[in-house]
């Protein structure tokens, strides 16, 4: 598939997830609540195609194809770990803290709409750039 599409489609997908988390904040039906196999499956179809797009960018020989997918897709989940470890790290510094449990709702929805915003930059960015 052509990767500008589908790159504004994963941009799209990151502010559906953001709009999704503020959905079930507010405590309203929610299609991810509802069937997140279904969410999850459009997801990672969606941003595989990316990373297939990425890997066919490298123009590889046809025979170190396999091994660099293989490497590719565990880079792509040794950084997710990362991530999430250190997402983890920071929640439990802040839980160090003492603060009001509304700072914690309050920063929670303020990273939400962070994260909805810089999606919906990428999104229109990348239309943009059709």
């Amino acid at each position: 598939m052509p990767g500008p599409p589908v790159e504004a489609a994963i941009a799209f997908s990151i502010l559906l997830l953001a709009c999704e988390i503020i959905r079930i904040h507010r405590g309203l039906p929610s299609l991810t609540a509802q069937r997140p196999w279904m969410v999850a499956f459009a997801f990672g179809l969606l941003h595989g195609l990316g990373f297939a797009g990425a890997l066919a960018g490298l123009a590889l020989p046809a025979g170190d194809i396999p091994l660099a997918l293989l490497f590719f897709n565990v880079g792509v989940e040794v950084g997710q770990l990362m991530f999430i470890a250190a997402v983890i790290g920071v929640v439990g510094c802040a839980k160090l803290l003492k603060y009001p449990p509304r700072v914690g709702r309050s920063a929670f929805l303020a990273t939400t709409y962070a994260i909805g915003t810089m999606a919906s930059f990428w999104f229109v960015e990348r239309v943009a750039a059709f």
